[in-house]
């Protein structure tokens, strides 16, 4: 039977914001980045200074006053942005500094609905952690000294507290949802994983094997590889696992493997589960392993459980 599984999905918003321009390709003074699922959304940077689409579904979907509103809400940004570096300089006594803040939120999908996982809402100086946003007990935190006065500014002013939980875990999950709504159609049609079993001797051991399952060109990143010996999981400790990770199209891959005697005799085979598939694929590595072993092999699975079915 097909298992069905749940999806996390995110979306995040990165601001980085340096004290001056750097005379280098591709950095500067002030830049905005949009995340789904870790893949590029949207961008923006004080050169141009519009907000455009990096995806061909994002610029389709949404209507073109989504972007104009965007670009005004970066050019805000911006200017808040100068306005702080300066202050955090002067308190910090730093001639060039770097700040940066992300916030977003992660959500759980099954059966098509969304459950609010958790939102982050933090800021960082220089690479360090300054401010974060505690979402439970609606209030800020200060790793260190020079953040205080931030915090207990902010902290005085509860609606801005009670409207960062409520974007975090209201208006963010409404937009995350939208925005997967966006590419669903193009998920289904361009992103179904590609699986491959196969096997080499070990480069470590003569005798024994390597059996490695890659599934790859999926989206999004959420997906189940299991490595089964007679149709039951093998359990994580025992495998080699690469994590997903992205390929240059923006899709993900993920390889699995595990090391077995060449004289095995077990039934082995790859099953991946995937949100773009109907059913799953199950590719085994019969051809890999020595046939006669397998044919072998699965003679004697079937004779014990004839003994254990029918002792007498």
């Amino acid at each position: 039977m097909y298992e069905s599984i749940e999806y996390k999905h995110s979306l995040y918003y990165i601001y980085t914001s340096l004290n001056k321009d750097v005379a280098l390709p591709g950095i500067y003074e002030f830049t905005a980045l949009g995340l789904l699922d870790d893949r590029e959304i949207d961008y923006y940077n004080s050169k141009e200074q519009v907000k455009v689409p990096k995806q061909d579904r994002m610029k389709e979907k949404l209507q073109p006053d989504y972007w104009d509103k965007g670009t005004q809400s970066r050019r805000s940004k911006e200017q808040w942005f100068k306005v702080n570096v300066d202050i955090l300089m002067d308190r910090m006594r730093h001639n060039e500094t770097v700040l940066q803040w992300r916030h977003g939120c992660e959500i759980e999908e099954a059966d098509g609905k969304p459950t609010f996982l958790r939102g982050i809402d933090e800021y960082s100086y220089d690479g360090d952690e300054f401010l974060s946003f505690d979402d439970e007990n609606m209030r800020w935190i200060a790793p260190v000294a020079q953040a205080l006065p931030t915090k207990r500014k902010w902290d005085d002013v509860p609606i801005l507290n009670q409207y960062t939980k409520g974007y975090l875990e209201r208006e963010c999950v409404d937009w995350l949802s939208k925005f997967m709504e966006c590419g669903k159609e193009a998920l289904r049609n361009h992103s179904k994983p590609e699986v491959h079993a196969f096997a080499k001797k070990s480069t470590t051991n003569s005798g024994k094997l390597t059996l490695t399952c890659l599934a790859t060109g999926f989206y999004p990143k959420d997906v189940r590889l299991d490595v089964r010996k007679f149709w039951t999981s093998l359990p994580e400790h025992l495998l080699t696992s690469s994590g997903v990770r992205p390929n240059d199209d923006g899709t993900y891959q993920l390889r699995k493997s595990v090391e077995i005697q060449e004289d095995n005799t077990a039934y082995y085979d790859c099953y991946v589960t995937h949100s773009t598939l109907e059913e799953p694929i199950i590719k085994q590595w019969g051809n890999y392993i020595c046939v006669t072993s397998c044919i072998s092999g699965l003679l004697k699975f079937r004779m014990f459980l004839n003994v254990i079915l029918n002792p007498v």
